[in-house]
């Protein structure tokens, strides 16, 4: 009885296959936002990255990264081309999504939208603000009515480190942006940290960065399980690459 028991143990060993993992489309934006994500000759990197497949490891599923144009990745999203998008929040492009019911995640991490100055001139309120550099196709929502009223004029650049030279140079009197993304290009791009710096008197935006879906609420339950268990892993990733 013995044999035939080993016996038995080793066929079954040899017929077990391992179960593959299962793979899912994570729309991303195709940008330089690091050190949150950025995507760089077609590879997606950063914190976001090393977040969602620490999590895809832990429970065995496999995450493939499609980047497109901001523009594009919302459409991309909704007509169900990839299976998730990040970043994502509920309050973002909501004439698009109607119809559709978007499942978000817990928040991910935290982000900031605002104005960075030369250190001289923080607290000087908008008054004294006057011309405002943004990035070409970014919305700058906490200003849209001083623009309107003729308060604020926009100068828009290609790129984050074009934007910060208009501040650094004094070209406009301050910079929008996130604010995590523009200190990090001042200290390791330009190497010139705290050249500009974050002026909370001046319009902001605190909210948060999401995962979303429409096809997998239940990886959207499962992620916010381990969000909450592995909440110091979290942290941890978040120090190591620099954000609050």
């Amino acid at each position: 009885m013995k044999m035939r028991n080993g016996v038995l143990t080793i066929l079954l060993s040899l017929m077990w296959v391992p179960a593959q993992a299962e793979t899912y489309k994570v729309g991303v934006e195709d940008i330089d936002y690091y050190p949150v994500y950025t995507t760089r000759d077609g590879q997606y990197s950063g914190f976001a990255k090393d977040l969602l497949d620490m999590f895809a490891e832990a429970h065995g599923h496999k995450f493939e990264y499609k980047a497109y144009p901001i523009a594009r990745l919302i459409g991309t999203f909704v007509e169900g081309q990839v299976d998730f998008k990040f970043p994502d929040n509920p309050n973002w492009a909501g004439d698009a999504k109607k119809g559709k019911t978007v499942h978000y995640s817990e928040p991910a991490q935290p982000y900031t939208d605002g104005t960075l100055v030369l250190p001289k001139h923080k607290g000087k309120g908008l008054d004294a603000l006057g011309k405002l550099g943004i990035v070409r196709g970014f919305t700058p929502w906490d200003y849209l009515g001083s623009i309107e009223q003729g308060k604020v004029q926009l100068n828009e650049v290609s790129n984050v480190e074009a934007m910060i030279n208009l501040g650094l140079s004094e070209r406009v009197g301050g910079v929008y942006f996130n604010v995590d993304v523009a200190r990090h290009v001042l200290a390791e791009q330009l190497k010139k940290p705290g050249g500009l710096v974050f002026d909370d008197t001046l319009p902001h935006t605190r909210s948060q960065y999401h995962l979303s879906t429409i096809k997998h609420p239940e990886l959207i339950e499962q992620f916010n399980v381990w969000l909450v268990a592995n909440a110091d892993k979290v942290e941890k990733l978040r120090k190591q690459y620099g954000l609050n």
